[in-house]
């Protein structure tokens, strides 16, 4: 039996190639990637005559040496490209808008600068009983489908 794995573990490697290279193509984590290119390293042993336990260790150490080694920078690499524009939520906070019905305790309605108009309220942080319509004001908050806005000249001001 020996001989036989021996004699055809290339096969072996071959098959092992594949299954890591598939594997890293449905997890994307690049682990599976770096565990494919050690058994090449496997394969490269086996083809220069190295005997079946130097083939295991050379793939093992390969693969060790990149998980270790490369797949940290190239994680850090591949996560610096992201998008750094907000989205959502975090977009609002912050931008400015105009009161288009007065805000007060129960609510009112303000455009943003984006376009839309939504349901407001006066932010708990500021002392006026009410915003009137005209008065520009800045999102400080999003409660769910309600703006918390603030007038502001009074945020720009502090």
């Amino acid at each position: 039996m020996t001989e036989f794995l021996t004699e055809y573990a290339w096969i072996l490697w071959l098959a092992l190639i594949l299954l890591f290279i598939i594997v890293e193509m449905l997890s994307l984590e690049l682990t599976f990637l770096m565990l494919g290119i050690g058994s090449l390293g496997g394969l490269l042993a086996g083809l220069l005559g190295a005997p079946l336990w130097l083939q295991i260790i050379v793939a093992a150490l390969v693969s060790v040496l990149l998980l270790f080694g490369l797949k940290p920078p190239l994680l850090r690499a591949l996560k610096r490209g992201g998008d750094p524009a907000l989205s959502n939520v975090d977009a609002l906070l912050g931008m400015s808008g105009l009161v288009v019905t007065t805000v007060g305790e129960f609510g009112g309605h303000v455009k943003l600068s984006n376009g839309e108009t939504w349901t407001a309220r006066v932010a708990p942080t500021v002392d006026l009983p009410e915003l009137v319509e005209g008065q520009r004001v800045l999102v400080t908050a999003i409660d769910g489908a309600t703006a918390y806005v603030a007038p502001a000249e009074r945020i720009s001001n502090s």
